[in-house]
């Protein structure tokens, strides 16, 4: 087993790379996420938050989204309540009207955040009808001035679809990768990890920018862990979602234990070193698995959440996500939604 000094060599030299502009490689970042000393931890978690100190200065992301159409979904994805494969409980119903969309903006900017993103439980998205609605609902969305217009459609099959969606307004889209390769088949069975990593480039090239990253606590090793992060990194996406599994009722992973809240942290405090410059946003399951460390998250590198509810379970009480993130000093509003020049001003000022 590796001795405290050894890893302290090793975390001095790593994290000076990496604020020195530098990157660290696969293997340094599975050494990194193996460590179990609980004081070698928090020397991690440490260095990860001047990390986010020096790329992502004091500012903390807010976002929200709205399940706009609900459950029936025919992907068999494990963790989802809202999959048809899965014997859960939750509500279903079609692509919701605008004026519910209107009304979750308007909601989300009371409570801080800076999008709204649309998410529908559906294989993707294709030309035809739906497109045009989808379309339609996000201009208005964007016209409106209270949020940014975000989505979460699933997989896009075409360039012209992704072509559609940024010129209706789009300015950021969630698709995740879910897992590292070789996890995926363990996790769905409907579709390929490749089809995912297509429409994040489809996206890319429409200009869109890219929200993608994962669930983790799905059965996978540290080392799957990394190994998405650096699949992120490839494709350099913008924003990195982690999300922590919450186990659900009549889905297939309903058995899963969760992950501790410590195993929670140094995950999120490694992807900052792999990710330096990139929105690490936590997710879904925070408020369940890291309970009273939940404000841990920032410090431990951090730089993004969401507020308000999830897809299919409830969140924290936003005033109480908004006081946290105050009583650590940062600063949870960034003015209001950008719009994709605001966004690449932003990024081309990041250092």
């Amino acid at each position: 087993m590796e001795t405290q000094p050894d890893f302290q060599n090793f975390l001095d030299t790593v994290s000076r790379r990496v604020l020195d502009g530098g990157e660290i490689v696969l293997d340094e970042a599975a050494r990194l996420i193996e460590t179990g000393n609980t004081a070698d931890i928090h020397d991690l978690l440490a260095r990860a938050n001047r990390i986010r100190e020096k790329f992502k200065g004091n500012k903390v992301h807010l976002c929200s989204i709205i399940n706009a159409k609900a459950g029936a979904c025919p992907e068999d994805c494990k963790f989802c309540a809202q999959s048809a494969a899965n014997a859960t409980e939750t509500p279903r119903y079609s692509f919701v009207d605008r004026d519910a969309l209107l009304k979750a903006a308007a909601e989300a900017r009371a409570n801080g955040a800076q999008a709204l993103s649309v998410v529908t439980a559906w294989r993707g998205l294709k030309e035809g009808p739906i497109l045009d609605e989808v379309c339609a609902s996000i201009e208005q969305i964007a016209r409106s001035g209270t949020v940014r217009a975000d989505a979460s459609l699933g997989i896009i099959p075409s360039q012209r679809v992704a072509d559609r969606l940024k010129a209706s307004g789009l300015v950021c889209y969630n698709h995740n990768l879910e897992t590292a390769r070789e996890h995926f088949p363990n996790i769905c069975t409907t579709h390929t990890y490749d089809e995912r990593v297509q429409t994040v480039r489809y996206l890319k090239n429409a200009g869109i920018r890219v929200c993608c990253g994962g669930i983790f606590g799905m059965g996978e090793t540290r080392r799957h862990r990394v190994e998405m992060a650096f699949a992120l990194k490839e494709l350099d996406v913008d924003i990195v979602p982690m999300n922590f599994l919450n186990p659900i009722p009549g889905t297939p992973f309903a058995h899963m234990t969760p992950l501790t809240p410590m195993e929670i942290l140094k995950t999120i405090a490694v992807y900052r070193f792999i990710l330096p410059r990139k929105e690490i946003m936590v997710a879904g399951g925070r408020e369940v698995n890291l309970r009273d460390l939940q404000p841990l998250m920032f410090l431990a590198g951090a730089s993004a959440t969401m507020i308000g509810n999830y897809l299919t379970t409830t969140g924290q009480d936003p005033k109480k996500d908004l006081q946290m993130i105050k009583d650590l000093g940062l600063d949870p509003h960034w003015g209001g939604h950008w719009t994709n020049a605001e966004w690449d001003a932003r990024r081309a000022a990041s250092p």
